[in-house]
């Protein structure tokens, strides 16, 4: 298994981005695979933004849902090609190593 890199981004990275499929999974790994979600995002309860080191950006996130889903769910992934469901799915295989750039450079400024 290869090492998937990325790093959390903001909103400008994902401008273009729309729905290209789905990863079902529970809250709890998402959060373990990339960290607490952003949750001011507009019709959803979490949102994640992730760069990856090939320069896939990918959005994931609840659709229209008034609380956010704990249990196993449907979660929608956004990017510009079908890379990005691959990436996402692809970090949250048990056992997948990542490195999650976003933590490393957070350490370093505090």
């Amino acid at each position: 298994m290869n090492t998937i890199i990325f790093k959390r981004t903001l909103w400008p990275a994902a401008a273009g981005t729309g729905l290209v499929g789905h990863v079902t999974t529970t809250y709890d790994d998402l959060v373990k695979a990339f960290g607490r979600p952003d949750r001011d995002a507009d019709k959803c309860t979490a949102q994640w933004i992730i760069e990856f080191s090939d320069g896939t950006v990918a959005t994931i996130y609840d659709w229209k849902e008034t609380e956010t889903p704990m249990k196993a769910y449907n979660w929608h992934v956004g990017g510009k090609n079908h890379a990005a469901v691959q990436l996402v799915a692809a970090c949250l295989v048990p056992g997948q190593h990542t490195i999650n750039r976003t933590d490393a450079l957070t350490a370093l400024f505090t």
